[in-house]
């Protein structure tokens, strides 16, 4: 026998069949249309965003997500339920589509079918498992959902709508195929080429032929229905994220990741700065909301969400997708709430696990900058003391700016006015400058550096804050007087006065992430061209060249990525590498590399007391305290003086020593 079947058994192929089937399909797809059409109607009132740039690379990255589910399959066991149930029913909508081609179209116009012999054999063994999996699938999904699903997901009308009509759809299906094997199949090797169909089929043959037929036939048409009812729905309800979080990855921020749009202070036409209403956010800020599936992982990774702050990235996200869809109108800081606002650490964590490459952490700037630019709020007095204090003298920490570069006389480090000619210049940033803890941080990388013959020079009391907490506390203006300042005094032709000539640096490395961040990314739209480097990336180099030698002695510890370095640069092996050639017994924290858990200082956080909820910084502590190593690294100056606090809220301070990198390396000198 010839192994095929036909395609539209029972039903028939004449013009009773194919008129009302096409006029449902044709109708389906319209409505489908229509319903984005709508939708795209509401994300244009948001403001311009170019995102079709590079089209190759996003067509790269959107083929990789929507094919691969990189994104999706790769965290917790229902992002693979999930891959799987997309692969699953990707191939059966692979299987319909070539069943219309081949019955519509090739056998129909031309007497060509394709659908036989082993080829059909394979198709259809291959659509039986998928649509198993589908249902299986499927099936753990809704018993998570229903039965143990984890706090904070939110069940509504939509997820029952998807999975009861997701499910009809593939037991239809099945149904219909097992009516149709018991009629034609069964007793044939044919039949075990669809072995789901054939179980049905077994369980059903009972029935005898005329029964067998008037069930195939009113679950065909039902199937079919079924079918089309899921093409209306898909822009109303959560199946919309088929299409809107497949072209999301499309329309991803390219970056450099976490870089911020610069604000045109000097533009004399702008009313506001920030976002208060949604025609001030971008139209991607509005699609997102589209895109998201209400999976929970950002709010699972939010640092701030776990220690009992109010923020959700989640929420907020939505909170924007039923303004513009409800109330356009309406105040956004009033709906997502203040607190809520004030509580991001900027620490990226939402982002690098959001399978929809949904961008939060810009949106929450922008309220910022709307907070303070507009209305001149900030979290709290201690914050604008803070920013008070780097307007008077260059850094938040409210000491001299004369000062700045006093902790490097006694190391024979002059600033540049004094002796440009340098191998690098070290930016050490405002804590590495007057925190004595991290002074100690900056002494140390500096005897590295004098170690391997590298010649350092500083700017001293020239040197202002980098302004990135400023600017990630919504202090546009601020940021942008003191980035202008640092590079005219960096690399203009002019320094201070016609007669001193641009110092000439050719590499700056940090020991801030939050400064090399700044720097590297941030300062590129104010005209800034000088390499940036981290301390971490230039100390491997040293010490993977034999300039930099270094006696390997054994230290218990474990490393804490700094968010800066890690998710903002995706910088994780470097670091270690440093702590492999001290001698460091690396015991990783569970939470590590991208997942890590922030140390709560980010965002301009740094500046600000922690009120609400848990200290992130006493729980990161804790974290580490779990692995039984005596020394908490980090490579953040940030991260540094949060952990020196931590230990003592954490009652550790005699079992867990917090130091930076460069202190345990400087110990080590040969």
């Amino acid at each position: 026998m010839e192994f095929t079947r036909e395609i539209y058994w029972n039903v028939g192929h004449g013009a009773e069949t194919l008129v009302p089937m096409y006029l449902f399909a044709f109708a389906a797809i319209g409505l489908l249309i229509k319903g984005f059409l709508q939708r795209i109607k509401v994300y244009k009132q948001g403001m311009p965003l170019n995102r079709t740039d590079q089209q190759g690379r996003r067509i790269r990255r959107m083929v990789e997500n929507v094919l691969l589910q990189k994104k999706v399959a790769k965290v917790q066991w229902p992002g693979l339920l999930h891959g799987l149930f997309f692969w699953g029913f990707g191939l059966l909508f692979i299987g319909t589509t070539l069943i219309v081609i081949q019955a519509d179209f090739t056998d129909l116009l031309f007497d060509v079918k394709f659908l036989k012999g082993t080829f059909y054999l394979l198709f259809s063994i291959i659509l039986d498992v998928a649509g198993l999996v589908c249902i299986l699938m499927l099936g753990g999904l809704l018993v998570r959902r229903y039965f143990f699903a984890p706090e904070g997901l939110e069940t509504k009308g939509d997820d029952a709508i998807m999975h009861g009509l997701l499910l009809m759809i593939l037991i239809t299906g099945f149904l219909v195929e097992g009516a149709r094997i018991a009629v034609t199949e069964l007793g044939t090797p044919l039949s075990f080429w669809s072995p789901i169909g054939l179980l049905l089929a077994n369980g059903i043959s009972g029935m005898g032929e005329g029964g067998l037929r008037a069930l195939h036939k009113v679950t065909w048409w039902v199937h079919l229905l079924l079918v089309m009812g899921f093409f209306v729905l898909i822009p109303l309800t959560k199946f919309r994220h088929i299409f809107t979080t497949s072209t999301n990855y499309f329309l991803d921020d390219l970056g450099p990741k976490g870089k911020l749009v610069n604000l045109d202070l000097e533009n004399e036409d702008a009313e506001t700065f920030g976002a208060t209403n949604l025609k001030e956010m971008t139209w991607k800020d509005i699609f997102d909301a589209d895109a998201c599936t209400l999976c929970m992982r950002c709010q699972d990774r939010c640092p701030a969400f776990n220690t009992g702050k109010p923020l959700s990235p989640m929420k907020v996200v939505n909170q924007l997708g039923e303004i513009a869809f409800n109330d356009p109108e309406a105040n956004l800081i009033d709906t997502i709430g203040k607190d809520v606002l004030w509580s991001c650490t900027t620490c990226r964590a939402c982002q690098e696990i959001c399978p929809a490459a949904i961008e939060h952490v810009s949106k929450i700037v922008e309220c910022r900058r709307a907070m303070v630019l507009m209305e001149g709020e900030f979290p709290g007095e201690e914050v604008m003391a803070a920013m008070e204090a780097t307007e008077v003298n260059g850094n938040p920490l409210g000491i001299g700016y004369a000062e700045r570069g006093d902790w490097a006389t006694e190391l024979g480090i002059k600033p540049l006015a004094e002796d440009a000619e340098v191998d690098i210049l070290y930016f050490v940033g405002c804590y590495g400058s007057f925190d004595k803890r991290n002074i100690s941080v900056a002494k140390s990388f500096i005897r590295l550096c004098q170690a391997a013959g590298v010649k350092v020079g500083i700017l001293g009391k020239e040197e202002k804050c980098c302004g990135e907490p400023m600017r990630k506390m919504g202090n546009e203006y601020l940021y942008q007087s003191l980035a202008i300042e640092n590079i005219e005094t960096i690399q203009s032709e002019t320094v201070q006065s016609e007669t001193i000539q641009s110092y000439g640096v050719k590499k700056i490395v940090t020991t801030c992430p939050h400064c090399y961040n700044t720097l590297e990314k941030d300062y590129r739209d104010l005209g800034f061209e000088i390499e940036v480097e981290t301390y971490t990336v230039f100390l491997e180099n040293l010490l993977t060249s034999g300039r930099l030698r270094i006696d390997a002695k054994e230290l218990s510890c474990t490393y804490h990525d700094s968010c800066y370095l890690g998710r903002h640069n995706d910088i994780y092996d470097a670091p270690r590498a440093l702590i492999t050639a001290a001698g460091g017994k690396l015991v990783e924290m569970e939470k590590n590399r991208a997942e890590a858990f922030c140390c709560s200082a980010g965002g301009g956080r740094i500046m600000a007391e922690e009120k609400i909820g848990e200290r992130m910084n006493i729980k990161r502590v804790r974290m580490a305290a779990e692995t039984g190593a005596e020394t908490l690294l980090s490579n953040c100056p940030f991260c540094l003086t949060m952990f020196e606090d931590g230990v003592k809220g954490a009652e550790v301070e005699e079992s867990l020593k917090p130091k930076d990198i460069a202190e345990i390396l400087a110990e080590r000198i040969i």
